[in-house]
């Protein structure tokens, strides 16, 4: 995958975001995106704000700090 568009439609197709795919977006986020690329990112970020796309990066940190309490 080497567009946001991609990344994001598989995220909320799936409901998850892999840490691979967070950092493909730090990755592509990093040059020059299309309207429609940006568009597909804010889509992503609004959909896991509301939690509708579950985080691989959160739930590594939620599941260490689980185990270490």
């Amino acid at each position: 995958m080497d567009r946001i568009c991609d990344i994001a439609q598989t995220a909320l197709a799936t409901g998850y975001l892999t840490v691979d795919a967070e950092d493909q977006l730090r990755r592509l986020l990093r040059t020059k995106n299309s309207m429609e690329d940006l568009s597909a990112f804010t889509q992503l970020q609004l959909a896991a704000a509301a939690g509708e796309i579950r985080q691989e990066s959160r739930e590594q940190i939620w599941g260490q700090a689980a185990t270490s309490a």
